[in-house]
């Protein structure tokens, strides 16, 4: 695994944004894992984050693209921070733009949408928190497709849960890409989260110990892929 996944999800970690327990997710899913983006409060942190995501794009994407789309609400400041981070690791001036949840009918900036726009010809990378089914993307693509004639490069996510999608057999990473034909990643995945926190401390205490891991194979029973 290279070194920054493993910050990563260490980071994660310290900054409660990954936590273990007993959760009923957005798609009604009893999880014993959750990951909350929302949690990444302070400037060192979002710093932090920003760099992550933009290490990812730039080893599967490179950087030739224009525009960093964050879907509202959790989206924007993520799309923030990177398109930041991008211009400071890679001298790269990448565009933010992402979608309003309710149309803004006055003002300069009225519209659908709220940083940059989309542009004709745009070439644009998608990013998001986490995926579980894929749900999201429903409503996100044909607003982007929609605005202007872009090309989605791909979507990179946080956390790949490895989980199936709305049609029950594939991931939904692959199923993003099999629908909407760009490709779908994730900074890290489940299956690394696992490697890296089993039986091994953060901090001076074990995250993922025997019982944890035991509920985490008997959801992917159920729920992997």
């Amino acid at each position: 695994m290279e070194q920054y996944k493993q910050e990563f999800i260490e980071f994660m970690v310290e900054s409660k944004v990954l936590k273990f327990g007993d959760f009923t997710l957005k798609s009604g899913r009893k999880s014993p894992f959750f990951m909350n983006a929302g949690a990444y409060v302070t400037g060192s942190q979002l710093k932090r984050l920003g760099e992550y995501y933009a290490k990812a794009i730039h080893n599967v994407y490179g950087d030739d693209f224009d525009v960093l789309f964050g879907p509202a609400y959790k989206g924007i400041p993520i799309s923030v921070v990177t398109a930041v981070a991008f211009a400071e690791l890679y001298g790269k001036e990448i565009r933010y733009c992402s979608d309003r949840k309710e149309e803004k009918d006055h003002g300069a900036d009225k519209g659908s949408f709220l940083g940059s726009t989309l542009k004709d010809g745009d070439r644009v990378v998608m990013i998001e928190d986490v995926t579980t089914s894929g749900k999201s993307m429903e409503e996100t693509v044909p607003k982007v497709r929609g605005a202007a004639n872009v090309e989605i490069v791909g979507l990179m996510v946080s956390l790949d849960r490895m989980e199936k999608g709305l049609g029950g057999v594939k991931k939904a990473l692959e199923e993003i890409t099999d629908t909407y034909g760009f490709p779908a990643n994730a900074i890290v995945s489940m299956a690394d989260v696992v490697e890296a926190l089993y039986n091994k401390p953060v901090n001076g205490e074990v995250v993922i110990d025997d019982t944890l891991k035991a509920a985490i194979d008997e959801y992917y029973k159920q729920y992997g892929v």
